[in-house]
């Protein structure tokens, strides 16, 4: 008894001085990249491996979403036009309204299409209408990628089918940077959160591919991807008291995981955030003296975002107001006046510059005397 006893205790003792492998270990992601990001601010509020490049499957869709709601906005297509499908669309694959060559379809059903069936056929269609033709309409998407600043980013396709090459890539933070360039446009909400749809008179019925728009509170979009090369991808945006955000999944090994992690990343941001109105009063900002200008004085302008993101506990902002004296002429449109710091809870949130909005020239000779004289 007194033998096993004592092995017992020594059992107990190896087993307390062992190294926790199972409890420590992190638990593994549920994705290979992921992002949240507000919409309103840009700012990134949780991120892992945002910048690895990785296939993005029908995500890719955001952009080409993007360049048809800036043909839309432009006037160069209307939602009315009927579009003929050509030989190119009807060729593919994968998720599909199964067009036919010579069958015409409105954009706006075409659309209804690509947003809320994520149809391939679709999306190649309205590119070539757009662009002339798909291979343009690549181009003109990664011109808008260098545009925004892009650097992990190169689109080979409009639709994200996986291609023969691997230089079709994307990540989660640029793919978060584009969907807050399409939710500025209202067109998209006529078709990123409804959940069943028809065409062809009620013969072809539209199944929304994003499960949360039947279960997020406040979703409003936006699209899901999948193949065999990029797992299951999602882009999920919502709105909540006037606040919305932005989670991209990439890369994640199950339909269900993908849904799960972008559900938890914006409850997250709903949790522990919340936006603030910036209320700057005008009379603060007091006129800077030009000396030798045309014009004696200059009020400062500034360029100031209506919101700001803050951590839902922090205080109200302060406002630290620097303006500048004085400012030597000629004056350019754009010279520096001073700036704001915005404070909370002792620390800086970010810094408004303020501006000269026109410029100011040198006053001449001649005019001086003539001021001069004028005086006398």
């Amino acid at each position: 008894m007194k033998k096993l006893f004592v092995c017992l205790l020594t059992l107990i003792v190896f087993l307390s001085a062992a190294p926790k492998v199972y409890a420590e270990q992190e638990a593994k992601p549920l994705a290979k990249s992921s992002i949240l990001m507000s919409l309103d601010t840009g700012e990134v509020l949780s991120e892992n491996n945002s910048h690895e490049r990785l296939a993005p499957a029908s995500v890719t869709k955001i952009m080409s979403l993007l360049l048809i709601f800036e043909a839309l906005d432009s006037g160069k297509i209307g939602l009315n036009d009927m579009v003929t499908a050509d030989e190119k669309a009807v060729s593919m694959g994968g998720s599909q309204i199964w067009l036919e060559v010579g069958e015409s379809m409105s954009v706006d059903d075409l659309l209804k299409a690509v947003i809320i069936a994520s149809a391939n056929d679709a999306c190649t269609l309205l590119s070539s209408y757009v662009a002339g033709s798909d291979t343009a309409f690549v181009d003109m998407m990664n011109e808008k990628v260098r545009d925004l600043g892009l650097k992990d980013t190169n689109f080979e396709n409009c639709t994200g089918l996986d291609d023969t090459t691997t230089n079709h890539y994307s990540s989660a933070y640029d793919l978060a940077v584009i969907s807050r360039e399409v939710m500025k446009y209202d067109y998209i909400y006529n078709y990123s959160t409804v959940w069943l749809d028809y065409l062809r008179d009620g013969k072809t019925e539209l199944n929304n591919t994003n499960k949360l728009v039947n279960t997020y509170e406040g979703i409003t979009g936006l699209k899901t991807g999948t193949t065999s090369n990029a797992g299951y991808c999602v882009c999920a945006t919502a709105t909540r008291e006037d606040m919305s955000l932005v989670a991209v999944v990439m890369g994640a090994e199950t339909s269900d995981d993908r849904f799960s992690l972008a559900s938890d990343l914006l409850d997250y941001g709903f949790e522990n955030y919340k936006l603030v109105n910036l209320d700057i009063d005008p009379e603060l900002l007091t006129p800077v003296k030009v000396k030798l200008g045309t014009v004696k004085y200059v009020k400062p302008s500034l360029d100031i975002q209506n919101k700001i993101l803050l951590p839902k506990n922090a205080s109200d902002p302060q406002y630290n107001i620097s303006v500048s004296e004085s400012i030597n002429a000629p004056v350019r449109k754009g010279d520096s006046l001073g700036s704001i710091s915005v404070n909370a809870d002792g620390k800086e949130i970010c810094v408004i510059p303020l501006y000269c909005d026109t410029d100011i020239s040198e006053i001449s000779f001649k005019s001086l005397f003539i001021n001069i004289i004028k005086n006398i």
